[in-house]
């Protein structure tokens, strides 16, 4: 079974909470629920950045060229977790087996 998806296109997505995300939008089907999926790209030798928001997030998407789009998203690039922004992971010690 494949999910249908809806190719919008390259845009500026605007979400409550002040961000502003470019890339190329499609809508997806996930758990049941549609989402907008945002591919933001990156320079040449990155691989887009992948996103899904639901659409009561979005306050405005605004259509615009591919080029526009790769130029405002080099400016506007998510980044991932950084390694200080992680608690140092607790110790682990399995318990005994009870046999």
């Amino acid at each position: 079974m494949t999910n249908p998806s809806a190719d919008i296109g390259w845009v500026i997505l605007e979400l409550l909470g002040h961000r502003r995300l470019a890339g190329h939008v499609t809508t997806e089907e996930i758990a049941g629920a549609s989402f907008l999926r945002i591919d933001i790209a990156g320079a040449a030798d990155e691989p887009p950045i992948t996103q899904f928001y639901g659409p009561s997030a979005v306050y405005a998407i605004t259509p615009t060229s591919e080029e526009i789009a790769r130029t405002a998203a080099a400016r506007s690039r998510p980044r991932p977790v950084q390694r200080w922004e992680l608690e140092p992971p607790q110790s682990y010690e399995p318990e005994e087996a009870p046999y």
